[in-house]
């Protein structure tokens, strides 16, 4: 694994703050932008992804950064869930909800492999920060 030494330095909180860059686009304009329940929801949702990282990388200890990373995920999936009710509205085109759909699963994807790689880590004994390169 690369040196990290920042939480800017995961990747997965780089691509969580692309697709929230792209949910605010796309939540920017037209009848999207009107339903502020759904655009503020989903815009909570994809700030929750990159802001719970940033905040479990924070917390010092592997252990206490892989429950944030699972939080994380969970707000991956909400993300996911309320593009399929602004496609169902018809705020996104087709296109959109495939672009945006797949981004939010690579950032699942790659949660989902850091959490696993941490506790690996974490059932191997004594390393309290295998992630963190000094």
């Amino acid at each position: 694994m690369s040196s990290i030494r920042r939480f800017e330095d995961v990747l997965g909180w780089q691509r969580a703050r692309e697709l929230a860059r792209e949910i605010y686009r796309a939540s920017a304009s037209g009848a999207f932008a009107k339903d502020f329940t759904l655009r503020d929801q989903i815009r909570r949702a994809s700030v929750s992804v990159l802001s719970n990282i940033a905040e479990g990388f924070e917390r010092g200890s592997d252990r206490e950064f892989a429950q944030f990373l699972n939080i994380a995920k969970g707000s991956v999936g909400e993300v996911r869930c309320q593009l399929y009710v602004a496609l169902d509205q018809g705020y996104l085109s087709a296109e959109q909800f495939e672009e945006l759909t797949e981004r939010s699963a690579e950032v699942g994807r790659l949660l989902s492999g850091l959490i696993s790689y941490l506790q690996k880590a974490d059932l191997k004994g004594p390393n309290p920060n295998p992630v963190r390169k000094s």
